[in-house]
């Protein structure tokens, strides 16, 4: 699971890092959840916004997912949550599809999407930029390879703050 892929401001290392295990905790426990219903963890972020601290999960499965599959994995992941992360703050839970813009957080999903056109938001700056948007274009080892105009650049995974597809509509 994703380090808290698009989670974060905090200048807070150990924050930072506290905030990545939650995350990390909450994909171990969804995705067998997810799994067993039959549907695909896509990605799972926990970010502070406007109305506080908000976990969201996004779920896929083929045909699509539906509002009532929502509702069932919401109902039962809220009950483990509720075991096993008691010491986490207050928090929203929202369960959707992933939608046109669905997020790539896992390594093998940048493999599985290579040829799709995505946005990636870095930690860090690469020749003083943190966003980039172009065609995935493989992986070697823990590094991203995206085709911005006619430069492949090579983006380190564990930098990668938040990870979008542009206009996905299904096709693998």
């Amino acid at each position: 699971m994703p380090g808290g892929r698009g989670a974060h401001r905090h200048s807070d290392p150990q924050a930072l890092a506290r905030q990545r295990a939650f995350v990390e905790t909450v994909g171990r426990l969804a995705e067998p959840l997810c799994s067993a219903e039959g549907m695909e963890l896509v990605h799972v972020e926990y970010q502070r916004e406007p109305g506080g601290l908000t976990l969201r999960l996004y779920l896929d499965k083929p045909g699509g997912v539906t509002l009532d599959d929502c509702v069932d994995i919401s109902r039962q992941l809220e009950d483990i949550l509720d075991v096993h992360t008691q010491d986490a703050p207050p928090y929203r839970l929202e369960v959707s599809s992933p939608g046109l813009d669905r997020p790539v957080g896992k390594l093998e999903d940048f493999i599985r999407f290579t040829g799709h056109r995505a946005k990636i938001r870095l930690n860090t700056d690469i020749n003083g930029r943190k966003n980039f948007t172009g065609v995935l274009a493989g992986v070697v080892d823990e590094t991203i390879q995206i085709q911005v105009d006619n430069e492949t650049v090579s983006l380190n995974f564990n930098d990668i703050t938040r990870a979008r597809l542009i206009n996905y509509n299904g096709e693998r």
